[in-house]
């Protein structure tokens, strides 16, 4: 859900967006949004060269903003979990900025050693963090985060297309009957668990 609203929004910005999926499901997802993503990378295999691709997709240029998901810090024999080896390695994405270009991480343990920072002074590029809950330390933003809100769930709602030429389209986790609500809750204030789930009524 955070990526697919992510490259939604660039869209509605009239970035071209190019993106990675993790399994055969999102990559049809992805390409089936319209207006359609620029390329989508599957990685799933764990064999992409996504930095390579994003050059080729760019001319050699590079991105001017990355935001993502989460990396791989470390080389493939130090990090053993599944889903750390789907993630980009922090040197592909040093690699496909361009010039001037933005790095935005959700990784909350990022390392850059100094090669990795001088690649991105000589680049001019920046780093920024992005969580979960820096919408709610500041009210200046609040309002911006309602509003997109407000939007998506307008144009969601909406039927008559004449309202919006632009519709957020949201790919929803599988719904929960209401009598598994409390479970599912109860699962995620004990911090077993982090997730969003969706009540079917």
């Amino acid at each position: 859900p955070f990526g697919t609203m992510a490259i939604q929004l660039a869209q509605h910005r009239g970035a071209r967006v190019i993106s990675t999926a993790h399994s055969l499901e999102d990559k049809q997802f992805l390409e089936r949004l319209r207006p359609p993503v620029a390329r989508v990378i599957d990685v799933s295999h764990g064999k992409t060269d996504v930095a390579g691709s994003c050059l080729e997709e760019t001319g050699g240029l590079g991105v001017d903003i990355v935001l993502d998901a989460g990396v791989k810090l470390y080389s493939a024999e130090d990090e053993s979990s599944s889903k750390s080896q789907l993630l980009p390695h922090k040197h592909d994405i040093i690699t496909l900025l361009g010039v001037g270009g933005h790095w935005i991480t959700t990784e909350r343990n990022l390392q850059l050693d100094p090669p990795d920072s001088r690649s991105l002074f000589l680049k001019g590029a920046t780093v920024s963090f992005l969580n979960d809950e820096i919408w709610n330390l500041s009210n200046v933003q609040q309002g911006r985060y309602l509003y997109i809100l407000l939007v998506a769930t307008w144009n969601s709602d909406c039927s008559q297309q004449h309202f919006s030429p632009f519709h957020f389209r949201p790919q929803l986790d599988e719904p929960i009957p209401l009598y598994e609500a409390k479970v599912s809750m109860e699962i995620v204030q004990k911090n077993q668990a982090r997730k969003r789930q969706v009540i079917q009524f």
